[in-house]
């Protein structure tokens, strides 16, 4: 009975064996003969693998990674698509990651794309961060733990309608500084950058067991192109430190043929889909799948304009036929988050104009990680494709209206000034870039003040060279403006020596286009007063870090508030919650332009012209108890600020 048993088990086990065999050859080789998930055998495989059900071979048979193919993507030998959404880890709290990506799921995506911020990770040269909202390895283990394949976007430079395209301000310490080009200042910055980073990113690569499937080269080189060996350059910086997936690039149309560089695939940008544009893509490589890398799901908003919307309808068209051409697709963006602090860009073509805080973008999920029109238009589309059921939404979760928020002491900024900033003296004026600040890295973002001394008053010229926006004052006496439309004023006559004073914001990088080499800040050259360049400055940097703002709590000289008072000033006031927090957003109706800070976060700018009128708070940032608001205000200031649960992003207009 016992050697009976023993031949029935083995025969058994063999049969088993051969069944597991065979499964794994059909689905290796055959994958339409197997009951997937598609009608097709062309879609037979949009979404992510399941590697959970080969538990004992996991990292078995993980060599060929995503390939390319007669037209077709293949991911391990097997037909693959590529659904992508955008969602950066920089722009959205750390405690809502996850909730972002399940939403991606649940759409039906199986890929997540995300830029890299330079600018972040190596604020000072040589100092890296890749911790707490910057860690990069845990926001991509979580999207293999989620279940989503990563294309990275590793820059140097990212766009992203971010300070200076993600580019760090140090390196404009450089006169001679030419960004983006083989220029051996840049190229040595970016080696040192990638030492640090690339070991982070090849562990995390498809053929080392990890989520990462393919890896940009740069980005939107074609709209630059001021260097025919750049590209090739940055191709060979992330294969020499152990990349080993796919490479593609990234261009609009007009860009593509100057942002190709051999060895890599050419993908497009658009949000309109044109006849021929993927065809297009013939012209820079046969026979290679088709992809968009960013399909623009709305836009982004800058001060003084509408808040663009996007038609869902007409977007998810879009997206149906972009993929009933067989092409595979990234949503850019997914969800777009926020520009927190100072970082958000800008763009400079007739003009000067500077992006919001917010980056809603009319996105797939709302700025606060809620579900639009967009998400179960798409969901909707995705499952049709995929052909079986999509995991069910999470649900949202709820906002708070904290109602009114008193802010009833202030304190002058000229009162802040000797407690705790110490002047840098100089004969001549310098740029915030160049301050001997940072670790000799320099001043990136927020305001510098600049003081000297004038005998009399008379006419002020900028000669162009406030960059972005000047507060002119005599002694503490408002003035007026200088920026790029205004470049002179008429200082009033006075007796004896007085203090001119200039306080000047740095209102964001340009992030796109030719000028990326000209973006130093602060005064960039000499002002003249009745046309004599004044000198001995005395400078105060004003970058607004969480250690100056803890240390503003506790210095002396704040006082109540009177009922009338004009900035610059702080201004500072509590929000008691009795439960736990949620999510909420602050309405500054009063106020005329600055910059607020929650228990030491900076939750961005805001500005009266809008289109933006309320700040993103989320919950994480926000303590059970009571939460310390302080508000930096230029000029007009309110008495109270409202906490709201529906986010104000200004009148709108459709992107024609």
């Amino acid at each position: 009975m016992w050697l009976c048993g023993g031949r029935r088990q083995r025969r058994l086990g063999g049969v088993a064996l051969f069944i597991f065999v065979l499964w794994l050859l059909l689905r290796r080789y055959y994958p339409c003969l197997l009951p997937v998930v598609s009608e097709t055998c062309e879609n037979a495989v949009l979404h992510r693998f399941n590697w959970s059900e080969l538990i004992p071979l996991r990292l078995w048979g993980r060599t060929l990674g995503l390939q390319t193919e007669n037209s077709h993507f293949l991911l391990e030998g097997m037909p693959f698509r590529i659904f992508g959404g955008s969602v950066h880890y920089f722009r959205v709290p750390r405690e809502y990651w996850e909730d972002r990506m399940l939403k991606m799921k649940a759409c039906g995506l199986n890929t997540l794309t995300t830029y890299v911020p330079w600018n972040l990770h190596e604020p000072a040269r040589g100092k890296f961060d890749f911790s707490q909202n910057l860690d990069l390895e845990a926001f991509l283990s979580l999207a293999a733990k989620i279940g989503l394949w990563v294309i990275l976007r590793p820059g140097p430079y990212i766009c992203s309608e971010w300070d200076l395209g993600g580019l760090p301000s140090w390196l404009l310490q450089d006169p001679e500084m030419q960004l983006r080009t083989t220029y051996k200042g840049f190229t040595e910055a970016v080696d040192a950058y990638f030492d640090h980073l690339m070991p982070i990113v090849v562990p995390l690569q498809y053929k080392k067991g990890g989520p990462i499937i393919a890896l940009q080269v740069e980005n939107e080189y074609g709209s630059y192109a001021k260097d025919p060996n750049y590209m090739t350059y940055v191709k060979m910086a992330l294969l020499s430190r152990g990349i080993v997936e796919l490479l593609m690039t990234s261009d609009n149309k007009n860009g593509l043929s100057f942002g190709f560089v051999e060895g890599a695939l050419a993908t497009v940008n658009f949000q309109k889909l044109e006849p021929g544009i993927l065809k297009y893509l013939d012209t820079v490589q046969r026979d290679q799948p088709k992809m968009v890398m960013e399909y623009w799901t709305g836009w982004f908003d800058n001060w003084g304009g509408p808040h663009y919307v996007f038609d869902a309808d007409e977007m998810v068209n879009t997206v149906a036929s972009i993929l009933k051409l067989g092409a595979s697709i990234n949503l850019y963006m997914f969800h777009g988050g926020t520009n927190f602090g100072f970082m958000s860009g800008a763009l400079e073509a007739d003009e000067y104009k500077s992006d919001v805080t917010s980056y809603d973008y009319d996105a797939v999920l709302t700025e606060a990680g809620d579900y639009t029109s967009k998400f179960f238009k798409l969901r909707q589309l995705f499952s049709m494709i995929i052909g079986q059921p999509l995991p069910l939404p999470p649900m949202i979760e709820s906002k708070a209206s904290y109602g009114a928020i008193l802010l009833h002491q202030y304190i002058s900024l000229w009162d802040v000034l000797p407690s705790l900033l110490q002047p840098i003296k100089s004969e001549f004026p310098i740029n915030m870039e160049n301050l001997h600040l940072n670790d000799s890295s320099g001043q990136s973002y927020g305001y510098v003040l600049y003081e000297t001394v004038i005998f009399g008053g008379g006419h002020l010229h900028s000669r162009d060279h406030i960059r972005d926006r000047a507060q002119v004052f005599v002694n503490t006496m408002y003035v007026g403006e200088l920026d790029y439309n205004t470049v002179e004023l008429s200082l009033p006559e006075g007796q004896g020596f007085r203090q001119l004073r200039l306080l000047v914001e740095n209102r964001g990088r340009v992030n796109y286009g030719l000028a990326l080499n000209e973006q130093r800040k602060g005064l960039i050259g000499d002002i003249f007063l009745n046309k004599t360049p004044l000198r001995n400055f005395k400078i105060y940097s004003l970058e607004m870090k969480p250690g100056f703002m803890k240390s503003l709590q506790h210095v002396a000289g704040w006082s109540a508030v009177p009922d009338y008072f004009v900035g610059p000033a702080f201004f500072r006031g509590r929000l008691w919650i009795e439960h736990q927090p949620q999510d909420t957003f602050l309405k500054l109706q009063g106020w005329e332009k600055g910059v607020v800070f929650v228990n030491s976060q900076n939750l961005g700018r805001y500005w009266k012209i809008g289109p933006q009128e309320t700040l993103y708070l989320p919950a994480p940032w926000l303590w059970k108890g009571s939460n310390e608001i302080i508000i930096f205000e230029e000029r007009t200031a309110g008495r109270i600020i409202q906490s709201v649960d529906i986010p104000y992003l200004g009148r709108t207009q459709y992107v024609d």
